[in-house]
């Protein structure tokens, strides 16, 4: 696989071992195009994974071998780059690295990490959200396109409710992500709350195209608005990630001026580096702007009173929540006796 190479990164010396191992064999990437890549775009990605527990999706062996989820800090880890200590829903703990130089994310890199997960918190304060995540996914029949006319509604139901500023970018398959800095004084709970009153509203506005039902027997050929991502401990690649596709695709931050006109292909390991020395990271100003949930959330509370809209289902590995319905798929569900 080659001799180990040293590759400096931002004042930092990385050690790649086995650089010429294959991991996109249908473009024939290795991983030290990998490695390469995330140096060439290390300031954007580091934007966006500064001081977050981050969580990695390593493929040791690419994409056509195993792989996992690294939650935990690597052993070996170097010191030099820190830690946050975070719950998950099922009470367990871990340590979870948090980059905050651009050498970190070549050095996992070298672990086989192709995608970076990193949750909506900083490591200061683990439990409060500054980042409200609006995953919009296309379901069967459904495609981009679909995702790009939602966004264009959510991005005006966001301006509607508080004046909220949201920043997209292509999920690195048919999706769109659109990220919405926020005053990071709510819990994961209140942010989830605030998804899905903007779901219920793009859903009234749309009800053809897009839908917040859980269950997918239910949602047709629309736009399924994921609030479940907002989830504690449920994250969404970040900007700048590679994705496990055979192209090589990568999850790119878009202008809202360009959101028509790109396609997700467009961005891939071999495209992104041009791009980036061209037009830097489109999502740099995301740091300097932080909104209130306040609008979102009187949404909410108005949905419950008058409309009889209270919680939706959490994800099938959570413990039972307070005011969850019934984590029941419809169609299996058993019809209520009479009293």
């Amino acid at each position: 696989m080659g001799d180990a190479v040293q590759l400096e990164v931002a004042g930092r010396t990385v050690r790649l071992s086995s650089p010429d191992k294959v991991f996109f064999p249908e473009r024939g990437f290795t991983k030290l195009d990998v490695a390469r890549y995330y140096a060439a775009v290390a300031p954007g990605i580091l934007r966006a994974l500064r001081e977050r527990p981050t969580t990695l999706q390593r493929y040791p062996d690419g994409i056509e071998g195993e792989w996992f989820y690294q939650k935990r800090a690597p052993k070996g880890m170097p010191d030099w780059i820190p830690t946050a200590h975070i719950t998950f829903p099922s009470g367990r703990t871990a340590d979870e690295m948090c980059p905050t130089e651009e050498a970190a994310v070549v050095w996992a890199a070298q672990y086989g990490t192709l995608t970076f997960h990193p949750w909506p918190v900083r490591r200061d304060d683990v439990d409060r959200p500054d980042e409200l995540r609006i995953d919009l996914d296309p379901q069967p029949g459904t495609d981009f396109a679909d995702a790009v006319r939602a966004a264009h509604e959510l991005r005006a139901v966001l301006h509607e409710f508080g004046g909220l500023r949201g920043w997209p970018k292509t999920s690195g398959g048919r999706g769109l992500h659109v990220f919405v800095p926020i005053e990071p004084r709510w819990t994961f709970t209140q942010v989830r709350r605030a998804a899905i009153a903007v779901g219920r509203e793009l859903e009234r506005r749309m009800p053809d195209r897009v839908t917040v039902k859980w269950w997918k027997e239910e949602r047709g050929e629309r736009i399924f608005v994921d609030y479940n991502q907002t989830a504690r401990d449920r994250t969404i690649a970040s900007a700048y990630s590679l994705r496990p596709r055979p192209h090589a695709p990568v999850s790119a931050p878009l202008r809202w001026a360009e959101v028509d006109d790109v396609r997700p292909a467009d961005f891939d390991l071999a495209t992104m580096p041009a791009r980036f020395a061209e037009v830097g990271d489109v999502h740099a100003d995301m740091d300097d702007h932080a909104y209130s949930l306040d609008a979102l959330l009187e949404l909410a509370r108005r949905d419950e009173q008058d409309h009889g809209l209270g919680d939706l289902p959490y994800p099938p590995e959570y413990p039972k929540m307070p005011g969850e319905p019934k984590r029941v798929q419809p169609s299996r569900a058993r019809p209520e006796q009479p009293s």
